[in-house]
């Protein structure tokens, strides 16, 4: 590809977003606590190995760097600029950094399109001088971005400071700056590494969905999360769902804006527009993304994820020393849709062997306060349940060891119990040194058994609906309309009855069969092919309703039949100046019911919204 053609594919100017070997930062400060400063420190700290520039015609240094006086005097063009300045300022450096030729601006000032009517305008003028260059703007109002992989850690957040970062195969892409490090605090606290985490801000070029699909095509990525406030440009998130299908990664997605009042926060927040929330649900249900409802939902079961489990089944089985324990464990695989396994007869007579008469031996597993004497029981009950093929998972509970208790043998028993059944087991021990003995053999554990069955519930329901997805390709979405940066949204047109059917069928939906004519001539042999009687019918994007122009001959059994009724049809459209597409011949069938279906497209995920205004460059 020739420098020309790389300036002005978008995701080649996006890729140096995540990815550069040059960064400029203009509003560097020498302070690290300031939002011009914190960027050099990340860089720094973290290992970033390209050149660095801070841009500061007020001072000499910055943090240790030489400064320079402005963008142009920066010995090369870098790939990607921090704009670390507000106001008119953060306009103007946009405005410099397309003219040198850079690829990427991250635009971390805010006062834009979320404060309203001068903001948005503002922001449109800013874009569209960006694209006329072919570079791209993350922001504005972003946190920054973070590529642990590679040390371009490029923020202003002071979490990654706070809770110092471990490279690992989990990616987080928010649209808020908050929402892309409060995630990474909880992985980092539960011992995951994360290898990304980043902040779009207003979504005003490269939206939350486009910035997925370069996440989401990372090889060392193993699951990818998400913060969604709008679905800004829903054929983007469903090609990073695409990417991640055909790399066996899953998606998690946390979608706020659920109630008029978190949809007008939203818009607030981040200028995100409202949308109607079971269109969110049926569109990320269509891809195979997870929705969750919460912070803690959205990590708590990637340790789940990164284990490579394949479940065939929700049958769980529960273990535990307490019977208060099995009864709660109860109620929550209940709640998460986690059947109670029912154990074999043999498997209850091989644990009444083992444990004490007053044990239970029916699921749950009451082993009772004997393990306190007895603490082989673990090893000894842990491969008669190993053997029962009714168990698809498993929950085991410790809410009560410690002095007495063998529990690096509890650990490590339940650690090779995973590994010789292959299925999903969580653990439940609220002691932070048991948790830590558990944890230590490469086991997923919570706090509670609710918190544990939960995550188990919503990993299992996950990996079902990507197999269904697997069975029944999503189809693709339209590609972005040709639009100009800040131009009226777009009104969306009828489909004809011809186009209509042709929708449903790639949706797997069975329609009637029927064949597209563009005459009489073509209408006969299409009678002919089908066999029997047929319906024919003018077929048109403009009108609605057919049967009050008399466009609508059913039971035709001959060839005059047929050419008459394409006459009729012909001639009504020509007296009503209406335009014909053609002409539909279908097959009469009976015997069924009929269906209609209402559909309505909902601002931000396919009509209106930030998306239609700002859709990707396209050259």
């Amino acid at each position: 590809m020739n420098e020309t053609l790389r300036r002005h594919d978008p995701d080649h100017a996006l890729r140096a977003a995540l990815y550069p070997r040059s960064i400029a930062v203009i509003g560097a400060s020498d302070n690290p606590n300031k939002i011009g400063g914190r960027p050099l420190v990340g860089l720094e700290r973290f290992g970033f190995g390209g050149e660095v520039y801070p841009v500061n015609p007020s001072r000499a240094t910055a943090l240790g760097r030489r400064t320079f006086p402005d963008l142009a005097s920066v010995p090369q063009v870098p790939d990607m600029v921090i704009v670390a300045v507000a106001g008119q300022a953060a306009v103007d450096a946009v405005h410099e950094a397309a003219a040198r030729g850079v690829k990427v601006a991250l635009v971390m000032a805010s006062g834009f399109s979320e404060t309203g009517a001068d903001g948005r305008a503002n922001e449109r003028k800013m874009v569209a001088a960006a694209r006329a260059a072919g570079m791209r703007i993350v922001g504005p109002n972003s946190q920054g971005l973070a590529n642990f992989g590679n040390g371009a850690v490029a923020s202003f957040s002071t979490m990654f400071i706070e809770t110092p970062p471990a490279i690992g195969p989990v990616g987080i892409v928010s649209q808020s700056g908050a929402l892309s490090v409060v995630p990474y605090h909880l992985l980092r606290t539960r011992g995951i590494g994360v290898r990304h985490s980043h902040a779009t801000g207003n979504d005003a070029d490269v939206s939350v969905c486009e910035l997925a699909t370069i996440v989401a095509d990372d090889p060392q990525l193993e699951l990818l999360l998400l913060y969604l406030e709008g679905i800004p440009d829903p054929w983007n998130l469903a090609k990073a769902a695409a990417i991640a299908r055909r790399r066996g990664m899953p998606v998690v997605a946390l979608k706020a804006g659920r109630t008029p009042a978190g949809q007008q926060a939203a818009m607030s927040h981040t200028g995100a527009l409202a949308n109607e929330d079971r269109v969110v649900d049926a569109f990320l249900e269509q891809h195979g993304i997870l929705r969750v409802q919460t912070v803690n939902e959205l990590v708590d079961s990637a340790a789940l994820y990164l284990k490579g489990w394949r479940p065939r089944g929700r049958r769980l089985v529960a273990i535990s020393n307490s019977g208060a324990v099995c009864v709660l464990a109860a109620d929550a695989a209940t709640a998460a849709g986690l059947p109670m396994a029912k154990l074999a007869d043999d498997t209850r007579a091989q644990l009444g062997r083992i444990l004490p008469g007053f044990a239970t031996t029916a699921n749950p597993i009451d082993i009772t306060a004997a393990l306190l004497t007895n603490s082989n029981l673990f090893s000894d009950i842990l491969p008669v349940i190993a053997r029962d093929p009714a168990a698809d998972a498993f929950l085991i509970g410790v809410p009560v060891a410690g002095a007495g208790y063998d529990v690096d043998a509890f650990a490590r028993d339940s650690a090779t119990f995973a590994a010789d059944t292959g299925k999903p087991i969580v653990v439940a021990a609220p002691q932070a040194g048991v948790a830590a003995k558990f944890a230590e053999r490469g086991l997923a554990v919570y706090t509670t058994e609710s918190d544990a069955l939960r995550a188990l519930g919503h990993f299992l329901s996950h990996h079902e609906l990507i197999e269904r997805v697997a069975t029944r390709q999503p189809p693709p979405l339209p590609a972005p309309p040709e639009q100009a940066a800040g131009s009226p949204t777009m009104s969306p047109a009828m489909l004809n009855e011809a186009d209509s059917l042709a929708l449903l069928a790639d949706a797997g939906v069975p329609v009637v069969r029927h064949r597209m004519c563009g005459d009489a001539d073509e209408a006969v042999a299409a009678w002919r092919a089908l066999g029997g009687p047929v319906a024919v019918k003018g077929c048109s994007s403009a009108v609605a309703h057919k049967s009050e122009l008399g466009w609508v001959h059913l039971k035709l059994e001959s060839e005059a039949a047929v050419r008459t009724a394409c006459a009729a049809i012909a001639g009504s459209a020509k007296a009503a100046g209406l335009p014909l597409d053609g002409l539909i011949v279908a097959a009469m069938t009976g015997g069924g019911g009929g269906l209609v279906l209402g559909a309505r497209v909902g601002p931000g995920v396919g009509a209106g919204g930030v998306g239609f205004r700002n859709p990707p460059p396209r050259n």
